[in-house]
């Protein structure tokens, strides 16, 4: 399946999800940056809040779209041990793109939500938004901070996820609604015929309207 842009990827999508129209205690949560612009279209359809988890990969060596782990914006990693171990990653390097993706998630949080309250998600039915879904150590690290701020319902929602991944989320009984789960998974941009990179000013303009 491919999708025209991140927008009417985020309609299609949100045909899947009408379930949670006009909820009280759901709120759509997109993944910065890509994934605001497909969230942003998924809550304007289900009449539902709309916020960010910010979350950011923590690449390979040598190899910085290879995922090695990622981590929220609490900061906590959530990595892959076995991959780490197996790329014979040293731990200084580790410790130094730990670091480095937290300040970046600092920046963006405060970039994108300036004075906003602090996200309350206890209680909460959450729909969490990317573009796409490789490895899917992004989305790992979002569930796992929406886990800690005591979501009652987390829902996974992408318009393309890769086939095993799909299979592990599934395995960790966490529920996915997506459009197309390839077996063959290269780069999220494949599935799209307008994948542009996201600025700031996007994801700015989406969450600090004039």
């Amino acid at each position: 399946m491919i999708f025209q842009n991140r927008r009417t990827a985020g309609q299609q999508l949100a045909k899947k999800l009408l379930g949670f129209k006009n909820d009280p205690k759901a709120i759509v949560l997109g993944l910065p940056r890509g994934g605001v612009i497909t969230a942003h279209e998924i809550a304007k359809i289900l009449n539902l809040p709309l916020d960010i988890i910010v979350t950011r990969k923590i690449g390979a060596p040598y190899s910085k779209e290879l995922a090695i782990g990622a981590l929220s914006e609490d900061g906590r990693p959530i990595l892959n041990h076995n991959l780490i171990q197996e790329l014979n990653v040293s731990k200084d390097y580790l410790d130094r793109e730990i670091e480095k993706e937290r300040r970046e998630a600092k920046r963006r949080l405060e970039k994108y939500r300036h004075d906003k309250p602090k996200l309350n998600l206890k209680n909460k039915t959450v729909i969490l938004v990317d573009d796409g879904i490789a490895t899917g150590y992004t989305m790992f690290a979002a569930v796992d901070l929406a886990k800690i701020k005591e979501a009652s319902k987390i829902i996974i929602a992408s318009p393309v996820i890769a086939s095993d991944t799909l299979d592990t989320f599934k395995a960790l009984k966490i529920e996915v609604v997506y459009l197309d789960n390839p077996s063959f998974f290269s780069a999220i941009g494949q599935f799209y015929e307008n994948f542009e990179q996201t600025t700031d000013k996007e994801v700015e303009k989406i969450m600090l309207p004039k």
